[in-house]
């Protein structure tokens, strides 16, 4: 019998393509410098800049970063307005800003690191090895500074990136990108580390958390997609939804936890997933703390402007009988302004927050409203307040904070609350290095559990062993 060997070749060439051995295909991406309308096509790009990356020195990843960082604080001005015009949601100094603190903050080459367990049996080093290819959702509130944590973040561990963005802010992703990469190719010859999908849909989305050779998904974004991720059987490392609940409680510097209320509600016109949400007060400071908000700026509004603007700003989506509160869409990101004239008051545009007292069951405390205006809640004591935050969190324990200077009232809290970020005593972004100590990534891990992200999160550990030698203390074992 003759056997045609094309048809052998095709049908051996099938079956290596379908348990994932296939060689790899070049395609000559060079000079695309990210940008690509084609899901599939992005990741092959991916992969190849993967293959080169994977050629080059820690060194060179630093470099690499370098760029990236440049970027993002030299042009902060323009890409923070290009952001702030194509989203219409946030405060322009706060966009121009986050671009500098990710540029300046995220983690890099030095978060990697090694272990060593020296002993009578040899040697065992442990090192942390790229995945390859990450499928990355980015959310709109934070288009461009989310895609340039994640860029540092994962380029530092050794990987490279496919972005699918949120539509409403593909033109500063693809704009960014087109910056990151055009630079990285002058200076190293590598395109592509940083792929983005110039029209993104839900398709091109589930294409890339799919992809035989996307490794991982990283999603910064709402439960939706969150859940798409982690039933894509991948590994995910998913930043969820956040309620940030405020304490308050007797002993607390009042004027201070005024203006950090204000500074960390009225960032970014409230979109920061870990800006202050609600706030419980022990009811003896209750009204003292109201007078503070006043004296440090804030617009407070009276119960019938409440009513009036929760009637517009809160909506409910759904079908029939399966319904549930959410922010309405024109209200989020907007200034305290026109939230105020919602309510029927006229402001300066200068304000940075409205608030005003509401009970527990008003819309504004249960959702994540993402916009300017903060609800404040009597207390009978600290132990109601801090029950309240647990119940009005919802089990999120992504963000929490007490204003308090009594060390156990903190203490408690913090074990009730068993959240990610954990803020004493100042605003919220102060968690994330911003006024604080620590480091920052807009890519927080809370249901998968990985917490603010660095080059480790992207990882995997390898272990490599040297047996009963490279042991120079003490003696060998025998044997």
């Amino acid at each position: 019998m003759q056997f045609d060997e094309s048809i052998i070749r095709n049908v051996v060439a099938q079956v290596l393509a379908e348990v994932g051995k296939a060689p790899p295909v070049t395609s000559g991406f060079k000079g695309r410098y990210g940008i690509f309308d084609c899901a599939d096509e992005a990741v092959r790009a991916a992969r190849e800049a993967f293959e080169k990356l994977s050629e080059r020195t820690i060194e060179d990843r630093k470099r690499i970063i370098d760029h990236i960082r440049q970027i993002s604080i030299d042009q902060k001005v323009e890409l923070g307005t290009m952001e702030m015009n194509e989203t219409k949601i946030g405060k322009l100094a706060h966009k121009i800003e986050k671009l500098e603190l990710l540029g300046r903050k995220t983690p890099g080459v030095e978060f990697l690191r090694s272990e060593v367990f020296s002993g009578d049996h040899g040697l065992a080093v442990i090192e942390h090895a790229p995945f390859g290819v990450i499928g990355c959702i980015t959310p709109v509130t934070h288009s461009l500074p989310t895609i340039t944590g994640n860029a540092v973040n994962m380029i530092a561990g050794g990987n490279t990136l496919v972005v699918n963005p949120h539509p409403s802010g593909k033109k500063v992703a693809v704009e960014g990108v087109r910056r990151f990469n055009k630079a990285i190719y002058d200076d190293l010859g590598i395109d592509n580390l940083i792929c983005v999908i110039a029209e993104p849909t839900l398709e091109s989305a589930d294409l890339i958390f799919h992809h035989r050779d996307v490794a991982m998904i990283c999603v910064t974004g709402g439960p939706a997609v969150a859940r798409a991720a982690l039933n894509s059987g991948k590994k995910a490392v998913v930043a969820g939804p956040g309620n940030p609940p405020v304490v308050v409680d007797e002993t607390a510097d009042l004027d201070r936890a005024a203006r950090s209320i204000i500074q960390g509600g009225g960032y970014d016109n409230n979109l920061l997933c870990i800006a202050e949400k609600e706030v419980f007060v022990v009811n003896s400071v209750f009204d003292e703390l109201m007078r503070a908000m006043e004296r440090a700026g804030a617009v407070r509004l009276n119960a019938s402007e409440i009513d009036r603007l929760t009637s517009v700003a809160i909506t409910e989506v759904g079908d029939p009988g399966k319904t549930k509160q959410v922010a309405a869409k024109e209200f989020i990101g907007q200034d305290a302004a026109v939230l105020a004239r919602a309510a029927g008051k006229n402001i300066s545009s200068d304000v940075e927050l409205v608030f005003g007292e509401t009970d527990e069951h008003n819309p504004f405390v249960p959702v994540e409203q993402m916009m300017p205006f903060i609800p404040f809640v009597r207390c009978h004591d600290v132990d109601e307040a801090i029950q309240k935050a647990k119940y009005y969190e919802h089990g999120f324990r992504h963000t929490a904070i007490i204003h308090s200077n009594n060390v156990r009232n903190m203490s408690k809290m913090g074990r009730i609350m068993d959240t990610t970020l954990f803020v004493k005593n100042g605003p919220s972004p102060a968690a994330l290095g911003v006024g604080g100590e620590g480091y920052i990534s807009f890519s927080i891990a809370t249901p998968t559990g990985e917490g603010v992200t660095t080059p480790l999160t992207f990882t995997r550990e390898r272990r490599c062993s040297l047996i009963d030698d490279l042991c120079i203390l003490g003696h060998p074992a025998k044997g």
